[in-house]
């Protein structure tokens, strides 16, 4: 209860950051990505947090993000501060640490948030839900089906940005024009946004003063505070479910919870059914 209290007493001075998710599949160089612009930032006078959501770090007990060597720059910056993915048991544990997270660092007077996804699943869409921004980063030899990005992964996004252009500079131009043209069949989800495919490289530089640029453009052209209250209202509603589950299996016989479980695995009742019983047996 003294976190939450905390969380309150700061959520006045929360809210001033620009919020960027970043995803992309592996091997594409988030961490050097995220340290590069990170940098670039921080040396121009921003304050620059980043953040992780791990799923993966709910069942080892560790996240690949407490090792900071992967991003040993931004690091040691006076104005950078790198924090690992929280535990949480669950995705949905992990995502609601880090939203606390976030706001936590924006009373501190961080006004840059980078979130990083790590691992596969719905951390995408988890990220996506707490940031303002959301950038797919894609390789240069993207290919004719973009290297098996989702479709969902590709409607989340916001920017997309070729990253290693250097390493092949004709494939990456060609990934780009693929992208852009993948992104013009989808619906754009903030109007009057359209995603924009770039190109970067986190070691030449190239590119991250234009995804930075297009970044700020987002957030003069997108009604930030809209998004945010749709936000927050979606969080809302999933600590809701949360709270009224924990509680109703609090009220429940375990003896009754299993046998009717049993029953759905063996065939002899429906989930439905099982779950009208369930309640039928609560007390109203």
């Amino acid at each position: 209860m003294q976190a939450q209290a905390l969380l309150a007493e700061v959520l006045p001075r929360a809210g001033r950051s620009l919020r960027l998710g970043l995803t992309g599949v592996p091997g594409v160089g988030k961490s050097t990505f995220i340290e590069a612009l990170g940098l670039r930032l921080a040396d121009a006078g921003h304050r620059v947090a980043v953040l992780a959501v791990d799923p993966s770090s709910a069942r080892t007990g560790g996240s690949i993000m407490g090792d900071k060597t992967r991003m040993p720059g931004l690091a040691v910056h006076e104005g950078a501060f790198i924090r690992p993915s929280p535990s949480g048991g669950t995705l949905g544990g992990v995502a609601r640490r880090t939203r606390e997270a976030i706001t936590l660092c924006e009373a501190a007077g961080y006004d840059v948030i980078l979130v990083e996804t790590v691992g596969v699943g719905q951390s995408e869409t988890q990220v996506a839900a707490m940031t303002d921004l959301f950038v797919l980063l894609a390789l240069p030899n993207a290919g004719d089906e973009l290297q098996g990005v989702k479709r969902g992964i590709m409607e989340l996004a916001d920017l997309c940005v070729v990253n290693k252009a250097d390493l092949d500079p004709r494939a990456a131009v060609r990934a780009q024009t693929q992208l852009r043209a993948a992104l013009t069949l989808l619906t754009p989800h903030d109007a009057p946004w359209r995603p924009r495919a770039l190109r970067a490289s986190a070691v030449t530089g190239e590119g991250l003063d234009e995804v930075w640029a297009a970044a700020q453009d987002y957030a003069r052209e997108v009604d930030l505070p809209r998004r945010r209250q749709a936000q927050a209202a979606v969080w809302f509603d999933e600590l809701l479910r949360e709270a009224a589950w924990k509680q109703f299996v609090a009220g429940t016989s375990p003896h009754r919870l299993t046998e009717l479980r049993t029953s759905v695995q063996a065939g002899t009742l429906t989930a439905v059914q099982a779950v009208a019983a369930l309640l039928a047996g609560q007390p109203s």
